[in-house]
Order: C-alpha cells, then structure tokens, then sequence
C-alpha cells in the first residue's frame, strides 16, 4: 500500500474547513497549522487569474526531512506515510529546513516539531483524513495510488495529476490535478 493524495485545485472554495478540521481532530496550536490553503497568480495578461492551492506535507518517497534527521524520529510508515516520533524528536529543526514545502513547524510548547500525518489514527480505522472528510466541495480524494481501480488512482490517471516543485526530485504523494 502506498496513500496518497490527489487535489482539485478547480474545485477548492477557498473556505477552510480543511484548516479548521486539521486543527480540531489534531490539537493544532493556535498560530500553527498543519496545512495551508495558498493563493497563486496564474496566467499571463490579460487572462491573469488565482489559483487556490491547498497543501500539506506532501509526504514523499524521496523525503528529505527522513533523511537530514538525526535521531530517526521522521521515518515511512509501511504505507508510505512520513511521520514523526515527537518522543525521539529533539527539536534540532533539520527537517524543517530541509522541506522544500516548508510542511513542518516548531511547537515552542512541546520543544518537537509537528506535521500533517495524514491522520494515520483515522486511516487506521478505515476513515478518511479530517481535510477530505470535511471538505464540501470534494477537493481532496485519498486512498492507495498502489490500487489502480481506487478513486485516487483513477482521478491521477485520468486527468495527469502534476506535483508541486518537481525540481526538488522528492517524489511527492500528493497530486494537483490539472
């Protein structure tokens, strides 16, 4: 298994049930956010536009902040999702600096850095990630891009799912649909 993510950009509101949801299923600090909901110029005059751009830790296979990690404490999980033991968690800000998607922040509370981890305690009980679930346009389609009749597998087949900053050569496992 392999969860992923695709993302429709065409879709999103721009009205942040995902931020609220994250924050309340996760315990998010006030000022801290494990995702983003970000406004991007796209176009070129006179077809200048916006392009609404939710994002999250993108949780790749390539994945940067596993590597830079001194104490093992950011690690892949048997389903490809990147976590981090806050317990082995020192606090060094590595990873941090290492994201190219700058996905991580430092919870001055705790002394450990924190992240979006796909609320893998949901996903363990056969539910969705709260973003998904609370999301009333369908932004967001999770599931297993190893299952090629899974919805997220489809939808990235279908309609050319693109990754944010591929230069990084990260290898992410969240697709923005075109």
């Amino acid at each position: 298994m392999r969860l992923g993510m695709v993302v429709d950009t065409q879709r999103c509101l721009h009205c942040g049930a995902c931020l609220v949801a994250c924050k309340a299923e996760n315990e998010v600090p006030t000022g801290r956010s494990r995702n983003w909901v970000a406004e991007r110029e796209a176009g070129t005059f006179p077809g200048i536009g916006v392009r609404i751009e939710p994002g999250q830790c993108m949780h790749c296979e390539n994945a940067p902040c596993v590597r830079v990690c001194p104490t093992g404490a950011s690690y892949v999980d048997a389903d490809g999702v990147v976590l981090l033991n806050p317990d082995d968690c020192i606090g060094c800000r590595y990873c941090i600096e290492s994201c190219p998607y700058d996905a991580r922040y430092f919870d001055e509370d705790s002394g450990t850095v924190d992240k979006c981890t796909f609320c893998v305690h949901r996903v363990a009980h056969r539910q969705q990630p709260a973003c998904v679930l609370t999301c009333p346009a369908k932004v967001r389609v999770f599931g297993d891009l190893d299952d090629a009749q899974a919805p997220v597998s489809r939808l990235a087949a279908e309609r050319g799912g693109a990754v944010l900053k591929p230069e990084a050569a990260t290898r992410p496992k969240i697709f923005y649909l075109s």
